[in-house]
């Protein structure tokens, strides 16, 4: 049979009883056949309470030092899942055994907190797997070359898991979450919104990316690269649910040519609300002014979104762009102190309440009219649109906060992604 890899997020694995119940499931796919390997999250809540009781003794947490110290500390969630789940195996009957990231070993560069892997050696994986083990592994966690324990960062946990299904080649990951796959849209938003059968890798980028809070961004960066392939399913279904029911179950995210791919022009609408826009008036139009003032912006470790440089008049223009609303203060700072008075400025502009919303669609390519019918939509809703960015296959807009759950409603309707006007409706749990 094949090697599969499971994960299983803090919820899951939030109690003894889930525990217990994430083992008889895992149990059931190896008395079937398949070799397993498990990569548990910390227990829900674990990791936040670690780097709080960090946080209260050393608020400020900048220096190389101090990261490492909170990679020590975060670590230490999922090794505890790990142990509690090779014990649940065990007492299921299973011959389990648990291993650290560092292990194993995951051998990761040196940026603590936000490491990257740069190789699996999978070798004593295999042998376990090869003597009919089940193997539990931490995610979130790897070691680098000095022997650092180092961490991933939030939401690693599903980076490791499809690392270590790319490193053995495994036939599928299946990421269990508390949400029974990916939908069109957040359908505590829009109750109408229906599962997804399959969505392919481009699309579940762009998604994470746009906000979208199914999949870490950097598992599907991974899973694309090394052509992983991933499903998205409950862990909430009762664990002695039919093996191939189960295995068919959720959203497959797969590679566009599949044949079974859903052909809708557009996939799925995505938004995110930790957005802010600044403005800097009445800059000089030259070349360089762009570099002059993302430059210092970029210097300062801050991310930007949207960039918009408006038309010049009378040798001035203004320059927007958009940042994450946790670095909107220290970026109105950096461009007021720093910006203005280097490119003469007239003045800086700042908006906090802002949000982005996102059309995402591999039909896109192929069909003309959607941006057009995406601003026709939001025109008729009263619905003022800010800032534009597209790729092939996303639109994404800039609007005021308030309209967003009013626009993604609308949009979702406009594009025929309700369920009751979908071919596919009956994919909808």
């Amino acid at each position: 049979m094949a090697l599969i890899v499971h994960k299983y997020g803090g919820t899951s694995m939030g109690s003894t009883e889930r525990i217990r119940n994430v083992a008889k499931r895992v149990a059931k796919w190896a008395r079937a056949g398949h070799q397993m390997v498990v990569v548990p999250s910390a227990m829900s809540g674990e990791t936040n309470r670690l780097l709080g009781l960090a946080k209260d003794l050393s608020p400020v947490q900048q220096t190389p030092a101090m990261l490492r110290e909170l990679d020590m500390i975060a670590c230490t969630g999922e090794q505890v899942s790990v142990g509690l789940l090779s014990l649940a195996l065990q007492s299921e009957g299973m011959d389990a055994v648990s291993y650290n990231g560092w292990q194993v070993p995951v051998i990761t560069d040196s940026s603590y907190t936000k490491a990257r892997i740069q190789s699996i050696d999978d070798a004593r994986v295999r042998a376990d797997l090869a003597a009919g083990k089940v193997v539990v592994i931490t995610g979130l966690q790897g070691i680098d070359e000095d022997k650092n324990v180092t961490t991933l960062g939030r939401g690693g946990s599903d980076t490791s898991a499809v690392a270590i299904a790319a490193a053995m080649k495994a036939a599928e990951c299946l990421i269990y979450t508390d949400v029974d796959g990916v939908y069109t849209t957040d359908p505590r938003v829009v109750p109408e919104a229906r599962r997804l059968h399959t969505v392919s890798f481009e699309e579940m980028l762009e998604m994470a990316s746009l906000g979208s809070k199914v999949l870490q961004i950097r598992s599907v960066e991974f899973a694309g690269k090394y052509r992983v392939p991933l499903r998205v399913l409950s862990s909430f279904t009762p664990w002695d649910i039919n093996i191939d029911e189960e295995a068919k179950s959720g959203t497959l995210i797969t590679f566009e040519e599949d044949e079974k791919m859903e052909q809708a022009v557009v996939s799925g609408i995505a938004f995110n609300r930790d957005e802010a826009k600044v403005t800097v008036m009445g800059v000089p139009d030259k070349p360089g002014i762009a570099y002059q003032i993302l430059g210092d912006v970029a210097e300062a470790n801050i991310d930007v979104d949207v960039i918009i440089q408006n038309v010049s008049h009378d040798g001035k223009t203004d320059f927007s762009f958009t940042v994450h609303r946790n670095d909107f203060q220290r970026t109105m700072e950096l461009l007021k102190t720093k910006v203005a008075p280097a490119t003469g400025a007239a003045t800086v502009l700042g908006d906090p309440k802002i949000c982005k919303v996102s059309i995402v669609g591999i039909g896109m390519r192929s069909h003309v009219g959607v941006a057009s019918k995406m601003f026709r939509t939001l025109s008729e809703e009263g619905i003022n649109i800010q800032m534009i960015t597209t790729s092939e296959i996303k639109t994404s807009v800039v609007i005021d906060e308030k309209y967003m759950e009013l626009a993604v409603r609308a949009l979702h309707k406009a594009f025929d992604l309700d369920a009751d006007n979908s071919p596919v409706a009956e994919n909808m749990s």
